[in-house]
């Protein structure tokens, strides 16, 4: 059927996915859903609210068992925070097609509480950013770990931001890989994941408690490699009808990946298993945990840790001009922050000019070790000046800049002026403007990217806007 719009264009009717697990997973009474997913979130709303959550690792299960677990991962988020759209993830329960199939044909996902939009177009962007990405209807046609998180956002949130469904279905950890690389982009402030797993099936109550438990820490770690390992573990731990220990690793996997520059952490929010719910039966259980995964807190560092940055920079100079090795200070716990893995850029500057400059963007060093090579790089190293001599050393000023882990961004929009340094890569060319190069200049924010595209990254003026950007912040001292 086609719809006429008063300008006399012809409108394609919405395609709307049936609530194929109504009546099944929850019940069908729109009015009997809104009190039971109502009556779960109140059991929760006192429970601490944070306004950085980037995830939440749910349940799947019927209402009956797991509501009480889904609703304390969705009441963490902070009742003042707002999502542009939400990712959801989660397992094949009945087919398998190696990939990663992202819902492009419905617009809408029905439920007895009305329809919550498809970002189709973001859909549809996932699918040409990489063929590990494709759209398989049998995947979700009867698929029920995506479609029973809607009543509960739509409760939670009132109108729901759009979603973009997505079924994972490969153990292929290279295409996990790949996965998470394209949807890495998207964990930002302005989107929220999704990530629905149950976790051990059918071993007896005891046995649950105890393998969910070496679950839950692994995943709290945010390691990948250590869920991966503590699966396989409980695995071979002979446990008795031990199906899975989380049947939406692929999916947890996943974000795991997208975590790995360590700019998040994982929250425990409560467990339960069947059993907790139906006392009668304790030989066949299955367990759901709730999860949150926060953006870390703002980095800062005290007045006493940036002096000690300065001197451990001025050391590694002098250690350098007398031929030593660079010396690595004993840190106390009352220091742990310098122990941080962050980049760092050292300047040099004599007599108010720039006397060498060098920085690294890793995320795999200490910031201690970090400062202590930049400073040496920057009075020896920097191609643009003379090695820094004995002499001028009482007149060289150090300037640190401590550098937060860099967001992909997908337009200028995301850029702010003075807040943010830009990174631009193509290919093998990059370059970079520190944020403070902005208060040095009188640009706008195009001429700020365009001189970095042209003069550091050298692909020319405009070479920025096929590019991958990213920005950061840098505490400078």
């Amino acid at each position: 059927m086609m719809m006429n719009t008063c300008n006399g264009n012809v409108a394609k009717e919405p395609i709307v996915r049936p609530a194929t697990q109504a009546n099944r997973f929850y019940t069908g009474d729109a009015k009997e859903l809104s009190d039971e997913v109502d009556s779960f979130l109140a059991l929760h709303a006192k429970d601490k609210k944070y306004e950085q959550v980037a995830a939440v690792i749910v349940p799947h299960a019927g209402y009956y068992f797991s509501g009480n677990v889904a609703a304390a991962a969705y009441q963490s988020i902070h009742y003042d925070v707002q999502y542009k759209r939400i990712f959801l993830l989660g397992p094949s329960h009945h087919e398998w097609y190696d990939g990663a199939s992202v819902n492009t044909e419905y617009d809408y996902y029905s439920t007895p509480l009305g329809n919550v939009k498809v970002d189709v177009e973001t859909a549809q962007k996932l699918i040409e950013a990489d063929s590990v990405f494709s759209y398989h209807a049998k995947a979700h046609d009867r698929e029920h770990c995506l479609e029973v998180q809607l009543p509960f956002l739509q409760r939670r949130f009132g109108e729901v931001p759009p979603i973009v469904p997505i079924i994972i279905s490969t153990n292929d950890f290279r295409k996990l890989q790949r996965i998470a690389e394209v949807l890495k982009p998207y964990m930002t402030e302005e989107n929220l994941f999704v990530v629905s797993s149950d976790f051990s099936h059918y071993p007896k109550y005891e046995d649950a408690c105890e393998v969910d438990a070496r679950t839950g820490k692994a995943v709290e770690t945010g390691d990948v490699e250590r869920f991966i390992a503590q699966l396989e573990e409980n695995a071979r731990s002979g446990v008795k009808n031990l199906a899975t220990s989380a049947c939406g690793e692929l999916a947890i996997a996943t974000l795991m990946l997208m975590m790995q520059d360590g700019g998040y952490e994982v929250k425990h929010l409560l467990y339960q298993n069947s059993g907790d719910i139906d006392n009668h039966d304790h030989s066949r259980v299955v367990g759901y945990h709730a999860f949150a995964v926060l953006r870390k807190s703002e980095f800062s560092l005290k007045d006493v840790e940036k002096r000690m940055l300065k001197d451990i920079a001025l050391t590694s100079i002098k250690d350098s001009l007398d031929r030593k090795r660079i010396a690595q200070p004993t840190l106390n716990s009352q220091f742990s922050i310098l122990n941080s893995r962050c980049g760092a850029f050292v300047s040099l500057h004599k007599q108010g000019r720039l006397r060498g400059c060098i920085g690294h963007f890793g995320e795999d060093v200490p910031l201690h070790e970090i400062v202590a090579e930049m400073a040496r790089a920057a009075a020896f190293e920097d191609p643009r000046f003379m090695p820094v001599t004995r002499e001028e050393l009482d007149d060289i000023d150090i300037e640190i800049s401590v550098l937060t882990p860099m967001r992909r961004i997908q337009s200028l929009d995301e850029f702010q002026l003075h807040k943010h340094g830009i990174y631009i890569k193509k290919g093998y060319r990059s370059g970079t403007f520190l944020p403070q190069v902005a208060d040095e200049v009188n640009w706008t924010k195009e001429e700020f990217v365009g001189h970095c595209a042209q003069d550091k990254a050298g692909i020319g003026w405009d070479g920025w806007k096929d590019a991958e950007l990213y920005v950061y912040e840098a505490i400078v001292f």
